[in-house]
């Protein structure tokens, strides 16, 4: 019988996640924190522990699936958060961009920094925050946009890394995932 989920426990709490296949022989264990109230709080909380010894003005996330940790982040620290967004609209302006590749979707995203949000981030000290950390596409995306808008970015946090534990060292997080493979 072929394992269907994966069970963690993430700062006290346990969860199984379901284990998705992303390429032939190859599953992942999703983490799908959107709903799961109780799971962001105190994943927040547990971040905002970690984060207390680093010096940052700004939280920046992705759209969408890690706005509500970034948004409980934000609460906990009483730091404002910036949410880099994936699809433009007009009222955006004059706004920074940089692609992605998703590997839950596959396919290439776009990351969209608000002409509102750009002076809010120029010159100030940013932590990146995302839900989990996998091939860091959309790490290097966040950091290209950040770059371009002036901004320093101090550190790097997720609720969860994932595949190569080595690769993720650096990164402030509550857990590791491995990769599956058949």
């Amino acid at each position: 019988m072929t394992q269907t989920t994966y069970p963690v426990e993430i700062a006290g709490l346990k969860r199984d996640l379901r284990l998705f296949q992303i390429a032939p022989g190859l599953k992942i264990a999703i983490l799908n924190i959107l709903g799961d109230t109780e799971l962001v709080q105190v994943s927040a909380r547990a971040l905002a522990e970690k984060l207390q010894s680093v010096d940052y003005d700004i939280l920046v996330t992705a759209e969408a699936k890690s706005i509500p940790l970034a948004y409980a982040l934000s609460v906990e620290t009483r730091k404002p958060y910036v949410v880099l967004r994936k699809t433009y609209k007009p009222y955006m302006g004059d706004a920074i961009q940089a692609e992605t590749l998703s590997i839950t979707t596959g396919q290439p995203q776009t990351l969209i920094l608000d002409e509102k949000d750009k002076g809010l981030v120029a010159g100030k000290k940013i932590i990146i925050i995302d839900d989990v950390i996998s091939t860091g596409s959309t790490l290097q995306g966040m950091r290209m946009i950040l770059d371009k808008a002036g901004a320093k970015v101090v550190a790097e946090a997720a609720i969860m890394t994932e595949g190569e534990k080595s690769q993720w060292l650096h990164i402030i997080a509550l857990g590791h995932l491995p990769l599956f493979t058949d």
